[in-house]
């Protein structure tokens, strides 16, 4: 688990906090109503974990209420795993500054809670086949809500994959097609987006283009749908081979196939596996000759860690 080599809170951005004050601009744009009625009155929050999952979102949880006037007491550390009903911390502050963050804290807390639980379970299953590869994200993320939802995978264990566009050079099947339609049309030749030769063919300019400009620390991955293009793509120099939507079988012999025939010869490469992966899927695409297994299942539509927070005066 990436958290047992330290804090994670070290790896956010400044900007994490912009989204915080934005978020609570958001819930409460005018007036608040029911903050009126509550007042100034000083008092204390328990936070209970009410479902089972691991606890994530730690650090976003805190500046919500510390950019409200508020402190928090942890009684559990991120990445612990919960028993409901469990006291988890104690906000402290005045009650209407407590209730004016209540809902975007504990929205906050559940999804980055959920995201984690579901990687580490999913990571756990993989495990539990032998296979000691990385489970990754993707960048099927909601925006504005990345940063939130990267942060649980790496507190579930997985890897995050990709930040953004410019973290990793990868050449999905929509930029080979263009590259090898934009040379058709330069040589007056016709269009072709179906051929997996013309495909291959179009693979080792598409990543040259990519190294000229990305230079040598932006790595280069390359999505294939068939052995011929992950050849095409290997040789090119590629640093990361993406099968995509191929069958558990087919995984097993192409990857076999690619590490054996390349062995010794040019640059090493890291195999990835993606399409359509899920928790009862997973497993059947782990292989020795698999080194990344990257699936949307642990972030996007996951459930949530129920939290809710109960006010008590001094």
């Amino acid at each position: 688990m990436a958290a047992s080599h330290g804090d994670l809170r070290h790896l956010l951005p400044g900007n994490y906090k912009r989204l915080i004050s934005e978020w609570l601009e958001e819930d409460c744009p005018s007036l608040d109503y029911g903050g009126f009625v509550v007042g100034e009155t000083e008092g204390e929050a328990r936070l209970l974990g009410k479902s089972n999952g691991i606890v994530a979102g730690v650090p976003f949880f805190d500046e919500v209420f510390s950019q409200l006037g508020c402190t928090t007491e942890w009684h559990v550390k991120e990445g612990d795993a919960l028993t409901p009903i469990q006291h988890c911390a104690t906000v402290r502050g005045p009650i209407r500054k407590i209730l004016l963050g209540e809902r975007v804290a504990l929205n906050i807390l559940a999804r980055c809670s959920g995201i984690a639980s579901k990687s580490a379970t999913m990571l756990a299953a993989l495990r539990a086949q032998g296979w000691q590869g990385i489970l990754a994200g993707t960048r099927k993320t909601t925006p504005g809500f990345r940063i939130v939802e990267k942060y649980g995978i790496l507190v579930g264990g997985a890897d995050p994959h990709r930040h953004d566009l410019s973290s990793m050079t990868m050449l999905k099947d929509n930029h080979v097609w263009a590259c090898a339609n934009n040379r058709a049309a330069a040589d007056g030749g016709v269009k072709d987006t179906e051929s997996i030769e013309s495909i291959a063919a179009a693979i080792p300019r598409a990543v040259q283009a990519a190294k000229a400009t990305g230079g040598f620390s932006t790595k280069i991955e390359v999505e294939c749908r068939s052995v011929e293009e992950a050849n095409a793509a290997i040789g090119a120099g590629a640093d990361v081979i993406m099968l995509d939507n191929f069958t558990p079988d087919g995984v097993r012999e192409a990857a076999r196939q690619l590490k054996h025939d390349w062995a010794g010869k040019g640059r090493p490469f890291l195999i990835e596996v993606s399409g359509g992966l899920t928790e009862e899927n997973a497993p059947a695409y782990t292989c020795p000759d698999v080194d990344i297994l990257s699936t949307s299942s642990i972030h996007q539509g996951t459930g949530i860690v129920d939290f809710s927070l109960k006010v008590s005066l001094r």
